[in-house]
């Protein structure tokens, strides 16, 4: 049957992934060798790329029956209409999990939360109440299930971000992009994260080992205590600098000092080019996210922030569905500018 091989030391996070998209075949039992971690799959399951892991066809034996989906939990309890409005993948984020529910079910979100609770065995459950948004970057949350837990630590490859989700903004569905963008960092290269958050970013970078300094800059005060704090737990404090404030300011005496620039801001990102700019040093890398419909707005919003300096554009991503046709879009772009550090182009196509 349909199954996911994947290193054991990747093993929690990609099941919590599977769980979260209800992609994992809970009739059958997860299995192990010396090396790997072999996860059941629904047969209709849709599994992204992720570097080092593959589907496989292998035999798993059964175990005893639980729900498929948190949604099955509900079927004698609320009626079957609104079950087809409730949405079946939901953010984990340590021990805590964060569903997005219509307006029509409110009425029925506490037993909604009690299913979601029994159904991933974190200890709370909060609704979205609003989107994201202020410089700060936050949203409103209200707990429907569970504790009121809303600081916790979410376990990412091998890294521990602590996090207060009511306070930092934080996605779990970022992980990959992550472990992306930290692959590229060279020996002795220098990292600005412009708009860090919690600093999982900063601390993908660093737990790879290569880059010299990482600069982890955020306007919120509170996501910067835990920046600090991530970085003593990952034990990452002699190589990342957290910097509050707007990061304008940070830049304005700084220039050519960053070998890559992480930009995810992508509701906004577009109105700090300029800065990132500035700030890249020649033939350094600028990983851009934008939500868009297309690859073509992104990148040419970047060539033209960049004028009149060549830029590269090594890969493009769709990161994440933000709404129907609309995604978070990642680029990342190498910054040429002097005609020196051309030494071949290899531009993707658009």
């Amino acid at each position: 049957m349909k199954g996911l091989k994947v290193p054991k030391k990747m093993a929690n996070d990609i099941i919590k992934m599977l769980v979260a998209g209800s992609l994992l075949n809970r009739d059958y039992r997860i299995s192990r060798d010396h090396e790997h971690v072999y996860i059941p799959l629904r047969e209709d399951a849709r599994i992204p790329e992720i570097d080092g892991a593959e589907i496989v066809d292998r035999e798993f034996k059964e175990s005893k029956r639980s729900p498929a989906r948190f949604t099955d939990i509900l079927k004698s309890k609320i009626p079957e209409d609104a079950l087809a409005s409730i949405r079946r993948s939901f953010d984990i984020i340590g021990d805590t999990v964060i569903l997005e529910i219509p307006e029509e079910l409110h009425d029925y979100r506490f037993t909604i939360g009690e299913a979601a609770l029994e159904f991933t065995g974190r200890k709370a459950v909060y609704m979205k109440r609003s989107g994201v948004k202020g410089v700060t970057r936050t949203r409103e949350l209200e707990l429907i299930a569970g504790s009121a837990l809303s600081e916790t630590i979410h376990q990412e490859y091998g890294s521990r971000i602590k996090v207060d989700i009511k306070d930092v903004y934080f996605s779990p569905r970022l992980a990959n992009e992550r472990e992306t963008v930290a692959a590229q960092v060279k020996d002795g290269d220098v990292v600005l994260d412009m708009f860090a958050g919690a600093g999982p970013f900063a601390i993908a970078v660093a737990r790879h080992g290569r880059a010299s300094r990482i600069y982890a800059v955020d306007i919120n005060p509170v996501a910067v205590r835990y920046i600090e704090e991530n970085a003593r737990l990952n034990h990452a404090e002699d190589v990342i600098v957290a910097v509050e404030g707007d990061v304008r300011e940070f830049l304005r005496d700084r220039e050519c000092f960053a070998d890559h620039i992480i930009m995810n801001l992508p509701g906004s990102a577009c109105e700090f080019l300029d800065d990132a700019i500035r700030a890249v040093r020649d033939g350094g890398v600028i990983h851009y996210y934008e939500f868009a419909r297309d690859f073509k707005t992104p990148v040419n919003r970047l060539k033209d922030a960049a004028r009149p300096f060549q830029v590269e554009v090594l890969d493009m991503r769709r990161v994440k569905s933000r709404s129907p046709g609309v995604w978070h879009m990642g680029i990342d772009a190498r910054i040429r500018k002097t005609a020196s550090s051309d030494p071949e182009k290899s531009e993707k196509s658009i």
